[in-house]
């Protein structure tokens, strides 16, 4: 089995957020279990520089959107997955975000730069393909970026046909981005006027990437079960549950998985002391050192919550504004790292300022000091208010830090509720609340620090919790299983 991952980001070399942990996890997890997994990524400066072994393969592309010509290079991944880079410098060698100029606004190109990576995908199914060597039986596009791709397969056979036609997913990682573009554009990208309709690629009078992924592709993913729901409602499908209501039985959805290479508290280098399930004492010292980080009051018996999170209205976290006095005022502790919106940044300060030695708010990012909130929280928060997968609640699982979250998306399929049922069970694994107000989220903390004072059924959850596992092997498998049955024949 032959697949082709064709994604605009891969960790380590770009990344603007979880695609790009996806795009490197899932492929070495394929290679594991014997898929012939090569990445397709756009050669940006850091992509080029980062690949290693690289040479260059087949013919120059001379009729690629957007530019005269470019070339097609393959080498190795830090990890040593083989990767191909689109190397087109009129499109991707700019510094800095791959989708934004220097003034913070969308390169106005982003509709040519992204049909080139669509279209040089498409071409290795091609009668003489970008590679002779090597051609894939599935080709697996990742959010609008790789969206014309399978359009391209299915609507230009005087280009793109050849012995056989790969089979093709497409996977939505979150909805709301959908690469909307002018319908001027249609021909610049080599598409044809007859496409451009209700069943085909015309998205509410402009040129939808996403839309035309969703329309012409064989099958199509997202990132949990849950969410694969949401997005055919009218709350949560963005304009497209319609399209995507009408493909039901195309669709599923696949939890994405952690690298426990990275999450494990076993092994972390970045926390005070190492720990497993059947030794967390560990998780004690990490406490006392995130107390101290925070410059919170160093009490054991004051259970911490964490957050990891961008700071926005969309993750929930006015939520936590509404709910941290509360939360203080029972005993319980509060440390934050993130950034976002200036008024939430400016709320959670205000929060640090007026209860100092209970709340502790770090403004950015710091990858060291995530891993060290996962380690020494007891709680970790993620109220969003929509979540298509999620990772930092199976993150905190692994480290024995139990999930609050809501109840949406792939919270909801990981994440199972301290219910009195559940408890019984001896099954729960966190807390989760339905509705997306303060009211609800302070009923869970309240559940949260009444269990809390119960160590006995606190240790038996946070047990459970360790003991859950969400590596890659298992998703994996289930897209193994889909490609089979769609791969060229």
């Amino acid at each position: 089995m032959r697949v082709l991952f064709v994604t605009p980001e891969c960790f380590p070399l770009v990344k603007t957020g979880g695609l790009a942990d996806v795009s490197a996890a899932l492929p070495a997890a394929l290679t594991k279990i014997g898929v012939d997994v090569r990445l397709l990524l756009p050669g940006y400066p850091a992509v080029l520089d980062g690949l290693s072994h690289m040479h260059e393969v087949g013919d120059l592309i001379t009729d690629l959107p957007g530019t005269e010509r470019a070339r097609l290079v393959l080498g190795h991944m830090p990890d040593g997955t083989l990767a191909y880079a689109l190397d087109a410098p009129a499109l991707y060698a700019r510094p800095g975000n791959p989708y934004l100029g220097p003034d913070g606004k969308d390169w106005p190109d982003n509709a040519q730069r992204f049909a080139a990576l669509s279209w040089a995908a498409a071409g290795f199914a091609a009668h003489e393909s970008y590679d002779p060597w090597w051609r894939p039986d599935v080709i697996h596009g990742h959010d609008w970026q790789t969206g014309l791709m399978p359009a391209y397969l299915r609507v230009r056979p005087d280009r793109f046909g050849g012995p056989f036609r790969p089979g093709t997913v497409m996977t939505i990682h979150n909805i709301a981005y959908q690469g909307h573009f002018s319908p001027h554009l249609l021909g610049e990208v080599g598409l044809p006027a007859s496409c451009y309709a209700m069943d085909g690629v015309e998205y509410y009078g402009g040129l939808g990437y996403l839309k035309a992924g969703c329309w012409y592709a064989d099958r199509l993913t997202t990132v949990s079960h849950t969410y694969a729901h949401e997005i055919q409602t009218d709350e949560q499908g963005m304009g497209l549950q319609g399209l995507l209501s009408h493909r039901t039985h195309d669709l599923s959805g696949i939890v994405n998985g952690v690298d426990y290479d990275v999450w494990d508290p076993a092994t972390d280098p970045h926390i005070a002391a190492r720990y497993s399930i059947d030794n967390p004492s560990g998780k004690a010292v990490c406490k006392t050192e995130l107390q101290i980080a925070y410059s919170l009051e160093r009490n054991p018996d004051r259970p911490i919550a964490g957050i990891i999170s961008r700071l926005t209205w969309h993750k929930g976290l006015d939520m936590v504004l509404e709910n941290a006095a509360a939360w203080v005022a029972a005993g319980g502790q509060l440390a934050v790292l993130g950034s976002g919106e200036a008024w939430m940044e400016g709320g959670f300060r205000h929060l640090a300022d007026w209860h100092p030695g209970s709340v502790g708010v770090r403004i950015g990012y710091d990858e060291a000091l995530s891993h060290r909130i996962q380690a020494g929280s007891d709680l970790l928060l993620v109220p969003s208010r929509s979540e298509p997968c999620g990772l930092t609640q199976m993150y905190a699982m692994k480290y024995g830090t139990l999930p609050l979250v809501r109840r949406t998306g792939g919270l909801a399929d990981t994440v199972i509720d301290a219910t009195p049922a559940a408890l019984a069970d001896g099954v729960a694994t966190g807390f989760a609340f339905m509705n997306a107000t303060g009211q609800e989220l302070g009923f869970a903390l309240r559940r949260a620090m009444a269990i809390y004072r119960k160590p006995e059924l606190w240790n038996a959850m946070r047990t459970r919790a360790m003991g859950r596992d969400f590596g890659w092997e298992r998703p994996a498998r289930e897209y193994l299983e889909l490609y089979e049955g769609i791969a060229a024949e």
